[in-house]
């Protein structure tokens, strides 16, 4: 059950109304995540941002969902790995693919690269190994693209701990994750 339940038309604050009004209209629906999110427009208003200049990046919208399954796999956010492998399909990625980007691999070098580089951002927090960047170097991914990938972690990690607070009805099909990956 959630802990924080999603805004209705009787409690939300005025800020997030024209962000909520715009996200159905982009996207044909509310999510849970956004409605719960609403609850201050100043954070909801920031995320939205985020991901809107993230999504004029270099990576691309497909290798951004892939990063973000990978990211909600070792966050273990069932939410956002449920919601991005929806989101992944919608983008051309095929199931097989997005359920080992769940687990931090897949079949595409380049995409294995930013996976394993996102995942390991994730584990070390930040404190990333020179072989780590030699190897996402080695997947054809320069400079701009590491910066990306760190910004779609603070992105994509800002959601998946506010699902873990909120405990956030999943309303895509469900994808099961495992327990956090650790160091």
């Amino acid at each position: 059950m959630a802990r924080i339940t999603p805004v209705d038309t009787t409690n939300t604050p005025a800020g997030s109304v024209p962000l909520l009004e715009g996200v159905k209209a982009k996207i044909g629906k509310v999510p849970n995540l956004f409605a719960t999110l609403a609850h201050s427009p100043a954070a909801f208003g920031s995320y939205l941002a985020s991901g809107e200049a993230l999504g004029k990046g270099e990576l691309g919208p497909a290798l951004h969902e892939q990063i973000a399954v990978a990211i909600a796999g070792a966050n273990a956010c069932g939410y956002c790995a449920s919601a991005h492998t929806a989101l992944g399909k919608m983008h051309g990625v095929d199931a097989g693919e997005l359920a080992k980007n769940l687990d931090g691999e897949s079949g595409d070098p380049r995409a294995g690269a930013a996976i394993r580089f996102a995942r390991a951002v994730v584990v070390k927090r930040g404190f990333v190994s020179d072989s780590d960047l030699a190897d996402v170097r080695a997947g054809g991914l320069g400079d701009g693209e590491i910066t990306e990938i760190v910004a779609l972690v603070a992105h994509n990690t800002f959601t998946n701990y506010f699902n873990h607070v909120a405990q956030t009805a999943i309303d895509f099909p469900e994808v099961k994750v495992g327990a956090p990956v650790t160091a």
